[in-house]
């Protein structure tokens, strides 16, 4: 399983489509939320990438059948751009404006990862990440994404959630929609080698809560 997000990296080249304005005090909570975010909350082996992790992304999005659906991330994927990318994630984590969440499973092996880009002033977040293959299947991906989603609103405290999958991502696609988010069109975005066409969705609070609280 593979999703993106609005083609980019913290912040990406789109924003959601639909715009929230946050007061001082929503946002103010929102930064603190992101910057004391618990990822362990998610689960055994969820941590914060750390630069020693440059070497297991590498090796984990190396990996084509992990890394091509994913149009946003730091190429060429080397050891050395995957630190860059955390160093990065943690700068944006130190304003409250991301996360980079390592799965590693109870063996030590790198599962897979979760990147999170917030934007405090409009109480909304993006999801971005993908799951080794070996690691999908069996229910695993959807409950641990739903799980996410779930977080993501409750600890972060954002009102709304976005979320992208290339065209053809059958998998991601039918998590998604049976998620509930609201699909909300296509749109086209700079891929590693050639555009690709996503489908977009969003997913209120309320309307998580609604369905799943």
């Amino acid at each position: 399983m593979t999703y993106g997000l609005m083609g980019g990296n913290l912040g990406g080249m789109l924003l959601p489509i639909t715009v929230l304005t946050a007061n001082a005090e929503e946002e103010s909570a929102i930064r603190l939320a992101v910057r004391l975010a618990d990822p362990s909350e998610l689960g055994p082996g969820r941590v914060y990438a750390r630069p020693e992790h440059g070497q297991a992304l590498s090796d984990l999005l190396g990996d084509p059948g992990v890394s091509a659906p994913l149009y946003d991330l730091p190429r060429p994927i080397t050891p050395e751009t995957m630190r860059q990318w955390i160093d990065a994630t943690a700068d944006a984590r130190a304003r409250g404006e991301g996360l980079l969440i390592l799965n590693f499973d109870p063996t030590g092996m790198l599962a897979g990862y979760s990147e999170i880009t917030v934007w405090p002033e409009r109480a909304s977040a993006e999801l971005g990440g993908a799951l080794r293959p070996s690691a999908q299947g069996g229910g695993h991906g959807a409950a641990g994404a739903f799980a996410l989603f779930d977080w993501m609103f409750r600890t972060l405290k954002v009102r709304l959630i976005a979320l992208t999958a290339a065209e053809d991502n059958v998998r991601s696609i039918k998590l998604i929609d049976k998620a509930g988010f609201r699909r909300m069109g296509l749109c086209e975005v700079a891929g590693p080698d050639r555009p690709l066409r996503v489908v977009y969705w969003e997913v209120t609070r309320e309307a998580w809560e609604t369905m799943w609280g």
